[in-house]
């Protein structure tokens, strides 16, 4: 398979997991297993492959900077990666999906959150983290309305 349709194929699983987590709702567990579950595992199947085939036969390495630049100018190690922040996002994204919702914080309050993380990843997970804390710590009682999920 071509390097572009494998990026199309999991760039579009990807998003389906997020569509899911961010648009439908949570009281269906069987649903909720395809971005928490499903879509990460089969991810992450695909990462190990393209890492198996194809890591060793880029140049590069992680020791410097100039060597992770050119690791990437591989196309396969570049989807390798590009699939390792599908995975780890999505998950990062259900993990504050499911603690967001334990806190009963509203799904209209997650949407910019789980979107920052679909889009930024850490700058996401920041974000529910001082939200988390502004409520935690009582820097300011935030009450959160009720979940509609």
């Amino acid at each position: 398979m071509q390097v572009e349709a494998l990026f199309s194929l999991f760039s579009t699983l990807a998003m389906v997991g997020w569509l899911i987590l961010i648009l439908l709702p949570r009281c269906w567990s069987w649903l909720n297993q395809f971005p928490a579950l499903w879509i990460p595992l089969f991810l992450s199947l695909g990462y190990s492959l393209l890492i198996g085939l194809y890591f060793f036969q880029a140049e590069g390495g992680f020791d410097t900077l100039q060597n992770v630049q050119l690791l990437f100018t591989s196309p396969m190690a570049a989807l390798a990666g590009w699939v390792h922040y599908l995975a780890f996002d999505l998950l990062i994204g259900c993990w504050i999906a499911r603690k967001a919702d334990g806190l009963h914080i509203s799904r209209l309050i997650q949407a910019p959150i789980l979107l920052a993380t679909f889009m930024f990843g850490p700058f996401g997970y920041l974000l529910f983290m001082l939200l988390k804390a502004i409520n935690t710590f009582g820097l300011t009682r935030v009450k959160f309305p009720e979940s509609t999920s």
